[in-house]
């Protein structure tokens, strides 16, 4: 588990913003965090503050509260808001098809410590900082050896949050993939199957589904051997990985020796390219097969189906219409492509 961390954090110091009006204060501020080590970049309001946010994406936030043109308060609300929208739309790129709670998003958010500097000291004021998303406070003037001890167990505090991050996303990633061939395994592909019909849905694109089957393969596997049926199944799904083009094809193991390749915003005519490219590129692989009764080598059956999905069906009609146009394949001699196309 410690390895998937090192990978995922980053080795530099950390990195302090510092939003704060009163210039003698930043260059304390600065001084002081620099002596200790870290990375600084300062400006001198709230609104200033939310432009570096996200450009410089600090580890830690030390926010004055009272300040022209936005207060700390309002900054460090709409700070929460930012890294929480920033943080969502991360995940959904990075694991597309899956859904994240509110919750689950705010609390993985809390990792971005803010800590408010300011000279109200006032028990309402304490409270507005913390339900604006403040991670902890200091008061004016600073208490420097306080200041110093609160940054460091904030930036620790988020350095484990990060650790957590990066073990749960590879943890994630590992359930969602096929141990022996490394393709999506048939819980990513329901999943991802599911998230893509309601997108196509919406948008009234067109979604297609290629289902191949490796030809004659219990035979194979007879005659060679399972280590050596594993090395197939492993170089085929490399080539289906290969070939399919756009970064949103998904290409998954289905069951046993059977693969799957969804394809949003793909027509019919593409998707019969793509199969035939898949398929060619399984024959140029030359895996002797002795057995089949179709080929010298190792072929595959496909099915493709295409629908513009509605709302009234569901992807299990685009499974059933690939899985006959596979079936059909197969019966009709193997080594073949058949294409089903739904209300489009």
């Amino acid at each position: 588990m410690s390895g998937i961390s090192q990978f995922s954090i980053s080795n530099d110091p950390p990195l302090i913003l510092v939003a704060d009006d009163d210039k003698t204060i930043r260059m304390l501020l600065r001084e002081v965090m620099e002596k200790e080590g870290y990375r600084v970049v300062d400006v001198s309001n709230g609104k200033q503050c939310l432009d570096t946010f996200t450009t410089v994406k600090p580890d830690l936030i030390l926010l004055d509260a009272v300040m022209p043109v936005m207060d700390g308060f309002t900054c460090c609300k709409q700070l929460t808001q930012l890294s929480r929208t920033l943080f969502a739309s991360s995940l959904v790129h990075s694991m597309p098809g899956l859904s994240f709670g509110n919750s689950t998003i705010s609390r993985l958010c809390d990792r971005i410590p803010i800590l408010m500097i300011t000279g109200l000291e006032d028990s309402e004021s304490v409270d507005r900082a913390f339900e604006a998303g403040a991670s902890d406070y200091v008061t004016k003037p600073i208490h420097w050896a306080v200041l110093r001890q609160r940054v460091k167990r904030l930036l620790q505090q988020a350095q484990l949050y990060k650790q957590l991050e990066a073990v749960t996303q590879a943890l994630q990633e590992l359930a969602n993939v096929d141990g022996l061939t490394g393709v999506a395994n048939r819980r990513r592909f329901d999943q991802y199957l599911n998230a893509q019909w309601l997108n196509s849905v919406e948008e009234q694109l067109p979604l297609s589904l290629i289902l191949c089957d490796i030809d004659y393969f219990k035979l194979y596997n007879d005659k060679y051997g399972h280590i050596a049926g594993d090395s197939c199944l492993r170089k085929v799904a490399t080539v289906l990985s290969r070939t399919a083009e756009k970064n949103q094809d998904l290409v998954a193991r289905y069951g046993g020796e059977e693969f799957a390749v969804i394809m949003p915003n793909t027509h019919a005519t593409r998707a019969v390219h793509v199969a035939a490219a898949m398929q060619a590129g399984v024959r140029e692989l030359e895996l002797e097969h002795m057995e089949s009764t179709v080929s010298h080598f190792i072929t595959l059956s496909i099915g493709v189906a295409t629908t513009v999905p509605k709302f009234e069906s569901s992807p299990t009609t685009l499974i059933m219409a690939a899985d006959k146009a596979l079936y059909q394949a197969k019966a009709e001699g193997r080594n073949r492509i058949i294409l089903k196309q739904l209300n489009c």
